[in-house]
């Protein structure tokens, strides 16, 4: 199969992925909060972005080289933190870290994620972040951080968008629970995906939350109602402050969105500041995250490294962040609906379709250099 002619966009593999896992793991990965407003919000302010081409340029060449937190990486994007990837499909973290080491973009494992830190470890290579929840108790904490760091971590990630479980009530009517119910409605839902079925035993493990399993009693652990709901703790600025004394390596502050708060991250110590409203899973009356990079931009400086996230489906939305101020973007449910699709092979042809994309439209503007995007704007024309 050609995948580039049967499946040759995001929503092509997410519509894939849908036929291929059950239900529950489906709705998880895919809703948003409340109506879902966030989600379409996200997309309408990323469709009115648009760049005025030039002609006449002769053959250009691409440099898609991004040099971030002191990494010279191959592509402008990387693979975002999504809790229980292996829910999705079995095996899908180690999955993507290979794939992240052959094509030097950073790969970034959640705190909720199937598989540990030591799992992962081996697949890593250079290119391991780590998304670090608040949890609540600073003990819990301080033990955590070696274990991240003797894997081979050495970017954290503190996600400080989730200070309370929002509602996601698509996730909610699916009635997911970690590891899976074994009721008949469940059950039902997994037979009719032979091919997850049968990838989960092979893999020979139920999906759970591993790195979590090791500080939480097992006892009155049945329902999933949000990622790492019984440890995670209200992030506050104290608790930032605690992490950046106590972690010696990269610190990534992801979810902002206010300029202010993004200044004030930085005059703390955060290395890099991760704009992103959580693709809308958390929060739906909030501003359009791409509208709000140009802002944290202007409030941060030119020096300061920022991340974009959220409502990424093409190689030109990337090129839309670039534009506006990023100086890198994560990408996080296509590569789930990637591996969920077509495993391994499906990441492979995800990473394609972004970079052809990409390659694609600068040749339309007649751009060679990812820090030339931002004189294409139509604004700016």
């Amino acid at each position: 199969m050609d995948l580039d002619l049967s499946h040759p966009s995001i929503e092509d593999l997410r519509q894939r992925a849908r036929k291929r896992i059950p239900k529950f793991a489906f709705e998880y990965l895919d809703s948003a909060t409340g109506r879902e407003l966030g989600l379409k919000v996200n997309r309408d302010a990323l469709d009115a972005i648009g760049f005025m081409p030039s002609v006449l340029c002769g053959r250009t060449k691409a440099d898609l080289q991004t040099e971030l937190l002191g990494q010279t990486f191959d592509l402008p994007f990387g693979i975002a933190p999504v809790g229980m990837s292996g829910l999705m499909w079995a095996g899908a973290e180690r999955m993507l870290a290979q794939a992240a080491v052959a094509h030097n973009i950073p790969f970034s494992l959640s705190s909720v994620a199937v598989a540990s830190p030591e799992d992962v470890a081996p697949h890593i290579g250079q290119n391991g972040w780590f998304q670090h929840y608040p949890v609540n108790s600073p003990g819990l904490r301080r033990e955590m951080l070696p274990r991240i760091k003797a894997a081979g971590f050495h970017t954290l990630i503190i996600t400080v968008d989730v200070p309370e479980e929002s509602r996601r009530e698509r996730q909610r009517r699916a009635n997911l629970t970690v590891p899976p119910r074994t009721d008949l409605r469940t059950l039902i839902e997994m037979a009719v995906r032979p091919a997850w079925c049968l990838a989960h035993l092979r893999e020979g493990i139920m999906p759970r939350m591993r790195f979590f399993d090791d500080y939480v009693p097992q006892r009155g652990r049945e329902s999933f109602t949000h990622a790492g709901a019984l440890i995670r703790g209200i992030p506050d600025w104290q608790y930032l402050n605690e992490l950046r004394e106590e972690w010696d390596g990269n610190l990534v502050v992801k979810g902002v969105l206010r300029p202010e708060d993004a200044k004030r991250m930085v005059d703390m110590g955060a290395d890099c500041i991760w704009v992103s409203n959580h693709s809308g899973r958390q929060f739906e009356a909030g501003p359009a995250v791409i509208d709000q990079l140009p802002k944290v931009r202007a409030a941060v400086g030119p020096d300061v490294p920022l991340i974009y996230d959220s409502g990424v489906a093409w190689g030109l939305d990337i090129m839309r962040a670039r534009a506006l101020g990023a100086d890198f973007v994560m990408v996080g449910r296509a590569f789930q609906y990637a591996v969920a699709a077509f495993g391994a092979k499906g990441i492979e042809h995800l990473v394609h379709i972004l970079q052809a994309d990409i390659t694609a439209n600068m040749s339309q503007l007649g751009a060679e250099r990812l820090d030339e995007l931002a004189q294409y704007l139509l604004d700016a024309a």
